[in-house]
């Protein structure tokens, strides 16, 4: 299986940055698509960022557009997330997913969690 572990959470004022990244083992991420979810206390999971296994088909939530980038390096088995301009509403439990590169196919693959707080 795939084991994910998410990094570079933080505590930051809004308006400020933070980069998230997300170390793979077990299988090489190049066979799977990825994503970038986020929960905050009392909300679902929702899907901040998608990218696909070769990197050319890329989504952001609505919310995000213009502010987030969602980066994949198959080579280090890495998938990043840099986050410019953060909102207060950007705080969240942000987790790296996998999944394969079957459409309809659901995320499986879960991260623990990085823990991202924007301040006023």
């Amino acid at each position: 299986q795939v084991q994910l572990v998410e990094s570079g959470g933080g505590l930051v004022q809004a308006g400020g940055s933070l980069r998230l990244s997300c170390a793979a083992s077990g299988r090489s991420l190049s066979t799977y698509d990825m994503g970038w979810f986020r929960q905050a206390p009392g909300k679902e999971r929702e899907l901040v960022a998608a990218i696909s296994w070769s990197g050319a088909v890329i989504n952001y939530a609505d919310s995000v557009e213009g502010r987030f980038t969602i980066s994949r390096d198959n080579a280090k088995n890495t998938v990043s997330l840099q986050m410019n301009s953060l909102k207060p509403e950007d705080t969240a439990i942000y987790y790296c997913a996998a999944k394969v590169r079957i459409v309809h196919v659901p995320y499986t693959y879960w991260g623990q969690g990085t823990q991202v707080t924007v301040s006023t």
